[in-house]
């Protein structure tokens, strides 16, 4: 009979590999899908029209830029570590109707126009350029529908880092460019139809967490055997 022993060894080796694949696959699916999202979503949001006036005012990309970064990363740092917590707090169940119900409604609420508030237009630089930008952007980051798409983001990939850096990369490829090329890079741009196809991955993100999504596909597969350790020739006699 042919011995087992080298496919249960190969078996032993490739385990750990598909392993470290699926989860190398989940961290990007994470990190391109936030990264996507959030670029969709900021077209044409509050904090984009924001980053517009400051760089029509100071006319100093640089410093606008930075401070964008310094306020995404310290903003939807904090969102990512709620959503990361509310995934300890809610069973699976509850964890999925909250996310499910919460990404249809971000679908409706992303078309929406948003409008910056004459007070935000009208404060003056007090501590210099990069530090009003932190500021400004910090608050008006506050409460807004790529803060609150990040919390979901967070929750539903259970991925604080990437989700983070995903979403801190699509607010700065929305409005990095703003702030370079003024708003003739959004004249070009059909914001209207840039919000319909937000909502319309919003509201898929939220079908597939009702459903279950990829979740429930690893729940039905059915769990990989360790490989036993087989042990050749252990009763036959001693040759002579």
């Amino acid at each position: 009979m042919p011995c087992l022993c080298s496919t249960h060894q190969n078996k032993a080796k490739n385990a750990p590999n598909l392993v470290w694949r699926g989860r190398y696959d989940g961290l990007m699916e994470a990190f391109l899908v936030s990264t996507g999202i959030v670029a969709l979503a900021e077209m044409g949001d509050k904090t984009q029209l924001l980053s517009l006036v400051l760089a029509a005012r100071f006319r100093k990309p640089w410093p606008i830029v930075w401070g964008i970064l310094v306020a995404t990363l310290i903003n939807h740092g904090l969102a990512g570590a709620l959503g990361s917590w509310v995934t300890t707090q809610l069973g699976p169940d509850a964890l999925r109707w909250v996310l499910g119900g919460s990404f249809l409604a971000m679908a409706v609420w992303i078309l929406v126009p948003d409008k910056l508030d004459d007070e935000e237009q009208e404060k003056s630089p007090r501590f210099g350029i990069f530090a009003t930008t932190v500021v400004a952007f910090f608050i008006a980051e506050m409460g807004d529908k790529t803060q609150v798409a990040t919390v979901m983001l967070a929750a539903q990939f259970n991925s604080w880092f990437w989700v983070v850096a995903g979403t801190t990369l699509g607010m700065m490829l929305a409005n990095a460019p703003v702030v370079w090329l003024g708003d003739a890079l959004t004249r070009r741009v059909s914001l209207k139809w840039v919000h319909r196809i937000s909502a319309v991955v919003f509201a898929v993100l939220g079908g597939l967490a009702l459903w279950g999504g990829p979740a429930s596909i690893e729940k039905n597969e059915a769990p990989v055997e360790a490989p036993q350790k087989v042990i050749a020739n252990d009763n036959a006699p001693a040759k002579l």
